[in-house]
């Protein structure tokens, strides 16, 4: 799945669960819970911004470390 071309600034659902050092379900329940929103792709492959994926990465590392 990782062949689609995205947009630059943007990561797919798999690279953002690879970053977060999540599942993909895990993914999809950040998205339900509001704390991830999807920033284009399609319903089945959505994209996410890289912005918005590396301050989650950030703020949950911050909270492990705590």
């Amino acid at each position: 799945m990782e062949s689609q071309n995205i947009r630059p600034g943007h990561l797919t659902a798999h690279q953002t669960a690879r970053v977060l050092g999540i599942t993909l379900g895990g993914v999809r329940l950040l998205v339900h819970r509001g704390q991830l929103a999807r920033a284009g792709g399609t319903a089945r492959q959505p994209w996410y911004a890289a912005e918005a994926v590396a301050a989650l990465a950030a703020n949950r590392a911050a909270r492990k470390a705590a």
